[in-house]
């Protein structure tokens, strides 16, 4: 191996992705139907016995009125989580299941103290959900199909396609372009 192809090999294992590649979404996609798909249970669990969640988790943070707090923990995790996994709505969604992830975490603080294995779960689901809250669904999802939709129905195609015709040729070094 020459030095051109070790370079080249490490740069592609070192550099981050930064364009929207085929390879990079699949990935995207896999994540969210995982992690959406994964997190409809414990909404379930909340809901079989809500009396007894909200008592063990939401009374034990002092939170005010645990009943109604557990039903809105429920039905977040119920509700968003198959937008996420579908990709409808998926920023929203995500923000919600984020945010109860955090509130989880502050419970495991609170009872147990900073224990990586009492944390691990939801540090690891809030962080997937914040990656989504932050990042959309991807391109393989139903935001992307209603967002192009509703660019061709508002015309603003043409307007996008000219932005990015615009960027590419601004990329092009001043060199080149006065020859």
């Amino acid at each position: 191996m020459n030095m051109k192809s070790a370079i080249d090999l490490l740069t592609l294992v070192l550099r981050p992705t930064l364009s929207a590649s085929y390879i990079s979404q699949i990935g995207w996609t896999v994540l969210r139907l995982t992690v959406g798909l994964m997190m409809i249970h414990n909404g379930l669990d909340k809901l079989s016995d809500i009396e007894n969640f909200a008592a063990a988790y939401v009374e034990a943070i002092g939170l005010p009125f645990p009943i109604v707090f557990s039903y809105v923990a429920a039905f977040t995790e119920l509700l968003a989580a198959p937008l996420v996994a579908v990709g409808l709505l998926t920023r929203p969604a995500a923000f919600g299941l984020f945010s109860t992830m955090c509130v989880a975490m502050y419970h495991h603080v609170k009872v147990a103290g900073f224990s990586i294995p009492y944390l691990e779960l939801s540090a690891v689901y809030a962080a997937c959900f914040l990656f989504f809250a932050i990042n959309g669904a991807g391109i393989f999802s139903l935001d992307a199909l209603i967002g192009g939709w509703l660019i061709s129905l508002s015309g603003r195609q043409d307007e996008s396609k000219r932005a990015a015709l615009e960027s590419t040729y601004q990329s092009v070094p001043a060199n080149l372009g006065s020859k």
